[in-house]
């Protein structure tokens, strides 16, 4: 035997003898969730001292840092250049990536509401006895005359029509505030309960400007005269106030306040003309404020899959003191948020030091914490217009939101359908340690953040341990959550990122099986559209059209901006759910859209719901 043979074959017994010693040693432990850890997290993300985190606070900014703090503390790098993550003495700052958003709306100098009548004059007080609403356009009328509307709303398909013999065209609407049904929130009319539903009827039917009177007798606790603003709702294309009663019975030419009271009980009424004529102006400003998303980002150790990258996230964000979206009636008490979300932010953080931690990840992982979530997905649909990584490169969207209250051993996973793979990692991930009660869900759109991204073809998973009474509201605190239980939905999550990275393949994008949208429950028709619920006034921009619906055949595409449906204009997602509500199942309507530079003309047949 040659010498360089013989070299060769004790390289081999050297080689076989190394493999056989490596198979021999124990697997290496995998990192495990930290209860303390998440029970500090949520502590501090859930407390007074953040006042409930509402996207453009302080509390929310703090929070962000906090979060940013804890990605630089366990290694993550950021978006911007390296030094920014680490070398600075504000080593947050790269972590913070700043989206558009408008916080509330103020008051501006040219604010006016003037009564004419008898050759009289009478100023209203600003705040005292008029304000505009959050989502009023500016503009101004002059001596106009106006028209009481009743309760102002139209509803074709419980043929009701407040306008109906009544001349608005250029004049001012007058309303009664609420619905026929008065406070039952399970009446007939309940959708119509929104001032926006009066708003886009009084523009329809061609007035200049709608005043809505109050419904509380004590002006300053009626929620219309608090200016709140909405992100989602845009403007509604004309003037809108509020007026006190005693301004309104003064305008109706009411000789006391027991015929304003007999006005405004629900289903009855007195004959009213209104002597007295409106010059009203509307003045507002919309404020910026500081929001961002946090990012943190592990690179992945293969030469080729780390160019592909897996997106964790949950949103930060919550409902600061309350406001519309709250469950709790005109609470001012801090909604600490907890649950909602918390707890999905906690799991983030745990997830980022894991994997941080064990350093066995081949792809790139992206940490994100998202703002703007409760005010319609903003901070996530920003990203998914910015990624740091192109989308046609991110693999899989893992979303948590409400993973802190997990009851009865049941995990709901969303988004089971958006990937061929997800069942078969997601029944093996249960088998082997977990052992949850699954209740899975196919599709992939839904009320949190992991929409923006499925909307963009990203295969997407939704873990959520369910609603509970707290929901949106105060009690939602730090000391209600199963951090144990948390801990275990975690796990759950470490181990499908797990098989999704050790998959040599990305996982196969699926047109997921549709549910219902809360967008379009109650509604006698389906088109099979996903609206962006960010602030627009120009157009509704669609975030996904479902395959094989009315919209989709209708040649509508994600990424369209809806102008006009059934000859009525959209600015809003308010205009479009109007719209759809007075829309009947096979009837063909005409849809204008703008596509980029390109305006659209199409042809839609909504499919009437069963």
């Amino acid at each position: 035997m040659k010498v360089g043979s013989q070299r060769f074959l004790l390289f081999v017994l050297l080689a076989t003898l190394a493999l056989a010693s490596w198979a021999q040693q124990p697997e290496r432990a995998l990192e495990q969730p930290d209860v303390k850890r998440l029970r500090e997290h949520i502590g501090y993300l859930a407390s007074d001292e953040l006042g409930g985190r509402k996207t453009g606070t302080p509390g929310a900014t703090q929070a962000a840092v906090y979060i940013a703090e804890q990605f630089s503390g366990d290694g993550l790098e950021c978006p911007a250049p390296n030094s920014m993550c680490h070398h600075t003495s504000n080593n947050h700052l790269g972590y913070l990536k700043r989206f558009p958003y408008i916080a509330a709306v103020d008051l501006g100098s040219g604010n006016s509401l003037l009564l004419m009548g008898d050759g009289k004059e009478t100023a209203l007080r600003l705040r005292e006895d008029w304000m505009p609403l959050g989502f009023s356009s500016n503009g101004s009328v002059s001596q106009t005359p106006a028209v009481f509307v009743g309760h102002g709303i139209t509803a074709a398909e419980l043929k009701h029509d407040d306008y109906a013999g009544l001349d608005v065209k250029g004049k001012v609407a007058l309303a009664l505030p609420g619905t026929p049904d008065g406070d039952n929130p399970h009446g007939q009319f309940a959708r119509y309960s929104d001032v926006r539903w009066k708003a886009i009827a009084a523009k329809d039917k061609g007035a200049k400007a709608l005043v809505v009177i109050a419904g509380e007798e004590s002006f300053k606790d009626d929620r219309l005269a608090r200016l709140d603003y909405d992100q989602t709702a845009g403007e509604a294309g004309l003037p809108v106030v509020v007026m006190s009663r005693p301004a309104a019975a003064k305008l109706l030419g009411l000789s006391d306040g027991a015929q304003l009271s007999q006005l405004l009980k629900p289903g009855k009424g007195v004959e009213v003309s209104i002597p007295q004529r409106i010059s009203l102006a509307v003045d507002i400003t919309r404020r910026e404020a500081p929001a961002e998303n946090v990012i943190g980002i592990l690179e992945g150790s293969d030469p080729k899959l780390k160019r592909e990258a897996i997106v964790i996230g949950a949103h930060y964000d919550h409902l600061g003191r309350g406001g519309r979206s709250s469950l709790a009636p005109d609470s001012k008490e801090i909604h600490h948020g907890a649950d909602d979300n918390a707890s999905g932010v906690a799991g983030v953080l745990e997830l980022a030091r894991i994997f941080a931690a064990e350093k066995q990840h081949r792809r790139t992982i992206i940490f994100i914490a998202f703002g703007g979530e409760e005010d319609g997905l903003v901070g996530s649909h920003y990203y998914a217009e910015h990624p740091v990584t192109p989308l046609t490169d991110t693999v899989a969207m893992i979303n948590m939101d409400m993973i802190g209250r997990l009851k009865e051993n049941k995990l709901i996973i969303g988004g089971v359908g958006t990937a061929q793979e997800w069942r078969q990692w997601i029944d093996a991930a249960n088998a082997r340690a977990q052992k949850f009660d699954l209740q899975l869900n196919e599709d992939g759109f839904g009320p949190s953040d992991h929409s923006s991204f499925y909307a963009k073809q990203v295969p997407v998973l939704f873990f959520f341990t369910g609603t509970h009474p707290d929901y949106h509201k105060p009690s939602d605190t730090a000391d209600k959550i199963n951090y144990e239980g948390e801990a275990r939905v975690v796990a759950f999550v470490a181990e499908l990122v797990r098989a999704l990275d050790r998959s040599q393949s990305r996982p196969a994008y699926a047109v997921a099986k549709s549910s219902s949208s809360a967008t379009t429950r109650g509604f006698r028709v389906y088109l099979g559209t996903i609206p962006s619920y960010a602030e627009s006034k120009d157009g509704l921009v669609l975030d996904g059209v479902r395959d094989d619906s009315p919209a989709a055949k209708a040649g509508l595409k994600a990424g369209d901006r809806i102008t006009k449906l059934a000859g009525r204009e959209i600015r809003n997602v308010y205009d479009y759910t109007y719209a759809l509500g007075e829309m009947k199942g096979g009837q063909e309507y005409e849809l204008e859209a703008v596509r980029g530079v390109e305006r659209l003309k199409l042809k839609i047949v909504p499919q009437a719901r069963q």
